[in-house]
């Protein structure tokens, strides 16, 4: 029977064109035709199968909505050569992106209705994996996990959904949602066809196929298109990667069509010519479009991320973004025909222990408040309305943009007094025993922080020394305070006193959220071994014999606390208090007096606070509060200056105290020692926005790198860089898990924040620039980044400043590689 004759049996009368048949089979993006033929590529498929899948296609596209009980009838969206197309007409896509996960519940349809009045018609949405699979097989799509509930909402505001499922995100969040326990096989790869990671995704993407699925566009609902991973380009290059998530994905049922995303310079990595590609940038559209031409030339432009601002980090000043540029970038997008996503649109609130970090450690703050144009409160700002003006001046005719909802109410709370606390020491629940000090993974722990326990021997001082501790670790012997190792740093060894008999050791580590960039994702918690006693000869023993406590910071451990009238000591400790509301609003708390640690007020986790700033506050969400009697519970590592908390009005978010840092300075002073080094390359980094990649003439080895700079473009006396990746023996990419700054000439944190870190944390969007802002130093500048060990070096991967108006874009410099570029200086 022909094909057509078999469709005109099934329908009376209906007939699909052999014309359609022909697209749907030879389609460059994914269909449901194609996918049928297509999924099981480079397999063995038999002509009778193919004959059986056409057919079963055909009729799923023909009659699959109406078949489904419930669903409402489809639509069509396709790519075409310059235009998306639905139901066959050109439509724009302004999306926001705004994650249900960092926004109670109960405001989902407040802040969707908000990006809605701004402009946009679409919400693009992060599924976090292990948000959803917390623990391996175990799913959970209710509450604040109900995303199904979040697109509806979406829909019912008029917006359709860009869908982003990962399996990996990044996005500021606890590695990059990724789930914590992959980390339990210790040579794992993330990110690749490692079989263990291949197999895991793909239950996960099922999983969200069975949630999600029928929320496509093709059958009633707002999901317009699906992600494949996330900038992978950043990560691997690996196309047989890419292809086994995008399967992933078509086995799950989506059906709808499926890109890739990432910055102009790698969207090579990783290519498949079977995912449309969109690409993520801050500035210059029409140079990253010019980008996306070069490995796609036809189809619509489309900008997958758009950044109006950027996150902030602890210890870091807050950031902001420059209105004027990127609505002036928005607006010639607009013009272009371009689709765009603004990240963030609302960034909100990383509530828990959610919050990520940046590399080579840089942890997140809990406020993703993203200088966006909602801020985290999701209150309007002045972006908003410049983006509002600039939407409404560019909608398609008919089309109207409806008023902003009102805000939420806002309350603020008579200061709290703590009167009780729960010392952790005095609170340690049974323990683990090993050999050797295990990581949290290693006692199935997602987050939270683990005391270390072993026993001293009597003797001379030592310096006791570990091969890491992530993240940091307050040692005490006898109950007495010794130091604290610190991960910014790598501050890995403490000097341990005489001791005249045997003595208890106990390392309490606590840890932030696990690295959600780069090949640093491989992020395990706890003291990692092995640990030393090492003498004033230098000869090690290693310290065996451990026991364990695990605190994870959940309901039945809190619940388990035994607290006590405070006393002034200051020691790790949790605090509890209550106070009476009459009415509920949202409020931020002033932890300004506080040292170090976490917040939960009613069982609900609002985050984490640190007084080194930038953020001062703690958003509360309605809510969460109840009118009468109000619980609060606070984990200080510290101790505080005082025991009080108030609401306010507003949020404290740009007030650094560097001060207060328990660690002391940000790093250890060190001085420039070149001292009559040749550099292994000199030469001069294109002007444009492009990755200069630049090869030595011979092997350099070294454990420390030296970037000098000689002048800039514009006759321009400041230095920025974007990013530095440094290249093996092999030319491939060298992890920057160990690295840190050994000394910077000077770095800009007034104006902006251009520390030098900034130069090597994977971000091209955030960039070290030397200081401006009140008296300027002219080249040459220098930064010296210590790769933690004596490394072989080929080659270096250097990305300017973003942005041709950015000041400081690099033209001469030369590399240094030594064992001695940078040292302390010496005293008198």
């Amino acid at each position: 029977m022909r094909i057509g004759a078999f469709a005109s049996s099934l329908n009376g009368g209906f007939q699909l064109p052999l014309s359609v048949i022909a697209w749907l089979a030879n389609s460059k993006y994914d269909t449901p035709f194609r996918i049928a033929v297509n999924s099981r590529k480079n397999k063995p498929f038999h002509h009778s199968s193919l004959l059986i899948a056409s057919l079963i296609a055909i009729f799923a596209i023909a009659f699959g909505p109406s078949l489904a009980l419930g669903r409402e009838e489809g639509k069509s969206f396709t790519i075409g050569e310059n235009d998306f197309l639905l139901d066959g007409e050109p439509i724009q896509i302004r999306c926001g992106e705004l994650h249900y996960s960092r926004v109670p519940r109960e405001y989902w349809k407040h802040r969707i209705e908000m990006i809605r009045a701004m402009g946009m018609n679409a919400v693009c949405v992060y599924l976090f994996w292990n948000y959803h699979e917390r623990e391996e097989g175990e799913f959970t799509w209710e509450g604040q996990a109900d995303v199904v509930e979040f697109c509806r909402l979406a829909q019912e505001a008029g917006l359709w959904v860009v869908l982003r499922p990962g399996p990996y995100s990044c996005a500021e969040w606890e590695m990059g949602g990724l789930p914590w326990w992959l980390l339990k096989h210790d040579d794992i790869q993330l990110r690749t066809t490692d079989k263990r990671f291949i197999s895991a995704a793909r239950n996960y993407m099922a999983e969200v196929g069975r949630t999600l699925g029928n929320l496509q566009v093709s059958r009633g609902g707002p999901i317009l298109m699906v992600q494949v991973e996330n900038e992978y380009g950043f990560y691997g290059s690996d196309p047989e990667y890419m292809g086994a998530i995008r399967e992933s994905l078509i086995d799950a049922g989506f059906e709808v069509p499926l890109f890739a995303c990432n910055p102009p310079y790698h969207l090579e990595r990783g290519y498949r010519d079977d995912l449309f590609q969109v690409v993520n940038f801050g500035s210059e559209p029409e140079s990253a479009f010019a980008e996306l031409r070069k490995v796609q030339a036809t189809g619509p432009l489309m900008c997958g991320e758009f950044y109006p601002g950027w996150f902030d980090t602890w210890g870091n000043p807050h950031h902001t973004g420059k209105i004027e540029n990127y609505t002036g970038a928005l607006g010639r997008m607009m013009e272009m025909r371009a689709s765009f996503s603004i990240y963030m649109a609302h960034g909100g609130t990383t509530f828990g222990f959610w919050a990520g970090a940046d590399r080579p450690f840089k942890p997140d703050t809990s406020s993703y408040d993203y200088d966006a144009p909602v801020s985290e409160a999701g209150w309007t700002t002045p972006q908003y309305f410049r983006l509002r003006e600039l939407m409404q001046s560019h909608l398609p005719e008919g089309e109207e943009l409806p008023e902003p909802p009102a805000a939420n109410p806002v309350i603020t709370i008579d200061p709290i007094v703590f009167e009780k606390s729960a010392q952790v020491f005095a609170n340690l629940p049974s323990s683990l025993k090993s050999k050797e000090p295990l990581n949290f993974e290693k006692l199935d722990q997602a987050k939270g922080a683990v005391v270390y326990q072993a026993k001293l021997p009597k003797g001379p001082a030592v310096t006791l020394k570990a091969a890491a501790v992530n993240d940091f670790g307050w040692v005490f012997v006898d109950g007495e305070p010794m130091g604290t190792f610190d991960r910014r740093s790598r501050t890995f060894s403490i000097d341990i006193p005489k001791r005249d008999s045997p003595a208890t050791l106990e390392i309490l580590v606590y840890a932030m959220g696990r690295i959600n960039f780069g090949p640093e994702v491989h992020d395990r918690k706890g003291l990692i071994g092995p640990v030393e006693l090492v003498d004033e000869k230098g000869r090690a023993r290693q310290l065996k014999g451990w026991k364990h406590h695990s605190l994870p910071m959940d309901d039945d451990y809190l619940a388990s606390l035994k607290y006590q009238a405070a006393s002034e000591e200051k020691s790790p400790a949790f605090w509890r208090s209550e106070f009476e509301l009459k009415e509920t609003g949202d409020t931020f708390l002033d932890l300004s007096s506080w040292g170090k640690g976490a917040v939960w007020i009613n069982g609900y986790a609002l985050g984490r606070y640190w007084n080194i700033g930038p953020t001062q506050t703690m958003y509360v969400p309605g809510p969460w509060l109840k009118e009468g009697r109000n619980e609060i519970v606070v984990l200080d590592l510290l101790g505080p200056e005082s025991p009080v908390i108030a609401g306010l009005e507003k949020p404290v978010l740009d007030t650094l105290r560097p001060e207060l840092d328990f660690s002391g300075p940000r790093r250890p002073l060190r001085e420039l020692a070149l001292d009559g080094s040749e550099p292994v390359y000199a030469g001069t980094l294109k002007q444009g926005d492009g990755v200069n990649t630049v090869r030595f003439d011979e092997l350099a080895e070294g454990r420390f790198l030296c970037l000098k700079t000689l002048d800039s473009y514009g006759e321009d006396v400041v230095a920025a860089i974007g990013e530095i990746d440094l290249l093996d023996e092999n030319g491939d990419l060298i992890s920057h898990g160990s690295w840190t700054v050994a000394y910077v000439s000077s770095e800009e944190r007034y104006e902006i924040d251009g520390t030098a870190e900034n130069a090597i944390d994977g971000q091209t969007a955030s960039y070290w620039s030397s200081y401006y802002a009140h008296n300027t130093p002219k080249h040459p500048h220098a930064l010296v980044i210590d790769l933690g060990r004596k490394t072989q070096l080929s080659g270096a991967r250097i990305v300017p400043v973003p942005g041709s108006d950015s000041r400081g874009r690099i033209k001469g410099f030369e590399i240094y590689v030594g064992d001695a570029l940078a040292r302390v200086p010496e005293t008198n």
